[in-house]
């Protein structure tokens, strides 16, 4: 379960048996949402929500503040993707300090 991003005390991570779409889980405390992350053309289109089953969703400064490190960070998420599934490399976690 690679580790990718850290915000603020949001946690940002793949699961080894992930499946497309591209998605990364989003954890703050005993809390966790899925982000879901779409393209066309290299452009980021869309970012849908979802919840996990049997886990209470974040709550909603968390997943506010969630949704924009997804929507600034998504190119970086994908490539991290790329990177653990594909090229099978463990990817280096991104630390963010500064508020979005």
């Amino acid at each position: 379960m690679p580790k990718i991003i850290e915000y603020f005390g949001l946690i940002f991570y793949f699961y080894a048996n992930e499946h497309e779409p591209i998605h990364v889980h989003v954890s703050y405390n005993e809390f966790e949402s899925v982000f879901e992350i779409f393209f066309e053309d290299g452009i980021l289109t869309d970012v849908q929500i979802r919840n996990v089953r049997g886990i209470e969703p974040l709550p909603t400064k968390q997943l506010k503040d969630a949704q924009k490190v997804v929507e600034t960070y998504a190119m970086t998420i994908v490539e991290k993707w790329t990177d653990f599934f594909i090229l099978n490399k463990k990817p280096a976690v991104v630390k963010i300090t500064k508020k979005i």
